[in-house]
């Protein structure tokens, strides 16, 4: 049997507030086999498409975001998504506040 008991390919792994060395390996790699892009909006947070207004450069309006750009964009939604599955209460709420996915991994 490849796995241990308890554990499986789809199952997240939990955090409970200890041995959080052991989680964070875990959770990158569980992102990672999910889209690459999953951990990269962890790392290097969301993906803001941006646009140039004489000579500004500002935020794209979501209604003229391309397919890519979606998609890129929806990486920091998912990330969230995974990083609050995987937290027991206390946990839950020491992230709950934070705008990305980045934000959240840099507080637990």
């Amino acid at each position: 049997m490849p796995f241990a008991e308890g554990a499986s390919i789809n199952k997240l792994p939990m955090f409970g507030g200890v041995n959080y060395a052991f989680w964070k390996i875990r959770m990158k790699i569980f992102m990672e086999s999910i889209d690459m892009g999953i951990w990269d909006a962890v790392v290097n947070g969301p993906f803001i498409p941006m646009q140039v207004v004489k000579e500004e450069t500002i935020k794209k309006p979501w209604s003229e975001w391309s397919e890519s750009e979606r998609k890129k964009a929806q990486y920091d939604s998912l990330a969230k998504n995974i990083i609050t599955f995987a937290q027991n209460m206390e946990e839950f709420f020491r992230v709950s506040q934070c705008n990305s996915a980045k934000e959240m991994w840099e507080v637990l």
